[in-house]
């Protein structure tokens, strides 16, 4: 089996691309049959380029921000590897994000440029955070903002071909590159080092607000490079990538881990169980990726009506435990006898562990697999740092080529996060068997996973302690069997003050992501707190299952 030769830790994204476009031309690389897109390698290589000399030409340079906020269009993947090849740092934002997580994110990052959609669930709606945010775009040239509340941001790109006050469309872009040389996009992406920055992601902490992790080509290419020899993808594969692209899952597990091995990219734009299914008949799609309870929504599809996907034969399950029978349908029914689990975090680019294409179903569904190729894994006592003996509970930590640079203008937390030796400490609770495979049993931060998706409780508190008549709030994950988890707020009230759940949600619509808003409020006039005064989040977690009548959920949670 041939697969692309290149060399981790000197090669960047950019070379990547020029590499697998010369040894492997006349692949597929990229099919969107809705947009009536069927690239080769070589024809990916050439628009490509196209999309970096755009940059370049609206003047971003080496080590800038360019922020992209669209589900999984073509020009986000395409945004993705032209900015790997002229050196601006991609910035990811979750298309959940409004207004309140928009400004932060852009505020933080130092992003210049913002590429956005003009909405995904209702028309315009992003454009009408965008104009909120910086309302002077509406008397503006393009490429000429000047912001009160983003003083950074010069430039908005509109993915659209109707034109918006003060912002260029992405033609404009790419009209503009063409005055930008060959020559000059070579000198830009030769000027780069593997070991620079090239693409940011936020993700929450439990003390505080998002922070922008910094991944490297080296950081990306080879935990990319990794997995996808797990899955044993090659030129012959075709993946079905139904994760967002701004998650690691989706351009790191997903468009990336398809480059390395000049596999062919088969993406749907936004998650429908329905749309999966065609994809993966249309394009005969061998991989399919995703969280579990896409896969449970594809497979009751599948009762619905017919689909074929024999062709079919590994991918990825991530984001939250597998339910064994989940596991057995997906081997079963729709035949991906190789399909792996991935864990990781973002800081670690993402993989950590992964299960390998012939090991049981038990350990695919127990648990998370073992160490990646060339990665470093321990489980230490949380007290003292010492690695723990096989089989006795501790923090899972890594180490190796994966772990991220660093948060962005934050040291004091990356020091937290990776320690002097080079450890990456997860903050998760685990248990490794003598052969090497994890479990993960815990969390030591207080984390919250709704379907897939992380939840960091101190950042909602934050929020929350902006209303007028909120005193203090503790937010907690309460079991679901549906979600994995959902958000529950204990809310205190100011003195003299009333307020009911609907004030409350309302107060969230349009301010923080959807799956972020808590399916419930609960008013209380104390917490349960140690001698020391430490409020005791794992009490209101078990008043509120109890409260809710969740405790059939958390049984099948902790089964």
């Amino acid at each position: 089996m041939q697969l692309p030769q290149f060399e981790v830790g000197k090669t960047t994204i950019g070379q990547l691309v020029d590499l697998v476009a010369d040894q492997f031309g006349d692949s597929k690389a990229l099919m969107y049959h809705d947009y009536g897109i069927d690239y080769t390698y070589r024809d990916f290589q050439k628009v490509c380029n196209d999309v970096a000399k755009g940059f370049m030409a609206l003047g971003v340079e080496k080590g800038e921000h360019i922020a992209i906020w669209a589900n999984n269009v073509p020009e986000w993947v395409l945004s993705q590897f032209g900015t790997g090849k002229m050196g601006a740092v991609l910035v990811t934002v979750n298309t959940s994000y409004r207004s309140f997580e928009l400004e932060y994110l852009m505020k933080q990052s130092d992003a210049t440029t913002l590429v956005l959609i003009s909405g995904l669930r209702e028309p315009d709606e992003y454009l009408k955070v965008v104009y909120d945010v910086c309302p002077e775009l509406k008397d503006c040239e393009p490429g000429k903002l000047e912001s009160a509340r983003l003083p950074k941001l010069k430039n908005v790109v509109l993915l659209s071909k109707e034109r918006q006050p003060g912002m260029f469309i992405w033609d404009d872009v790419i009209e503009m590159g063409r005055s930008i040389s060959d020559a000059e996009l070579k000198a830009r992406q030769d000027s780069m080092d593997p070991h620079d920055v090239i693409n940011m992601q936020y993700t929450s902490g439990t003390t505080g607000y998002p922070k922008g992790v910094m991944l490297t080509h080296t950081n990306l290419i080879g935990n990319a490079k990794s997995m996808a020899e797990c899955m044993a993808l090659s030129s012959k594969d075709n993946l079905c990538i139904t994760v967002p692209f701004f998650h690691c899952f989706g351009c790191v597990i997903g468009t990336l881990c398809s480059v390395v091995s000049a596999t062919c990219m088969s993406p749907v734009p936004s998650f429908s169980a329905k749309a999966v299914l065609e994809v993966v008949e249309r394009n005969k799609c061998t991989a399919l990726h995703g969280v579990p309870t896409m896969f449970i929504a594809e497979l009751e599809e599948m009762e619905k009506r017919s689909y074929d996907t024999s062709s079919l034969r590994t991918g990825v399950m991530a984001g939250s435990p597998c339910p064994i029978e989940v596991m057995k349908k997906v081997v079963d029914v729709m035949g991906a006898k190789e399909m792996t689990i991935v864990y990781g975090q973002t800081e670690a680019s993402p993989g950590i562990t992964q299960t390998r294409r012939e090991d049981s179903l038990e350990l695919r569904v127990s648990t998370v697999g073992r160490a990646l190729p060339n990665v470093e894994v321990k489980i230490v006592d949380p007290a003292t740092g010492e690695t723990v003996a096989p089989g006795v509970p501790g923090e899972l930590c890594s180490r190796g080529y994966h772990v991220m640079k660093g948060y962005y203008k934050n040291p004091e937390a990356t020091a937290e996060a990776v320690d002097a030796d080079g450890w990456l400490h997860t903050g998760d609770l685990a248990i490794m068997d003598a052969n090497g495979y994890c479990k993960i049993t815990g969390r030591i931060k207080d984390m919250i996973i709704r379907g897939g998706e992380n939840i960091y409780p101190r950042e909602i508190e934050e929020f929350l302690y902006t209303h007028p008549k909120v005193l203090d709030v503790q937010v907690v994950g309460v079991p679901s069997t549906k979600y994995g988890e959902e958000v529950a707020a204990f809310i205190k009230l100011k003195e003299g003050y009333t307020a009911d759940e609907n004030e409350m949600r309302a107060f969230c619509k349009d301010k923080i992501a959807f799956h972020k808003i808590p399916a419930f409020f609960l008013f209380v006039t104390e917490y349960p707190t140690t001698a020391s005064g430490k409020i005791q989040k794992y009490k209101l977690r078990e008043e509120a299952t109890k409260a809710l009548g969740r405790e059939e959920a958390a049984k099948i949670e902790t089964a």
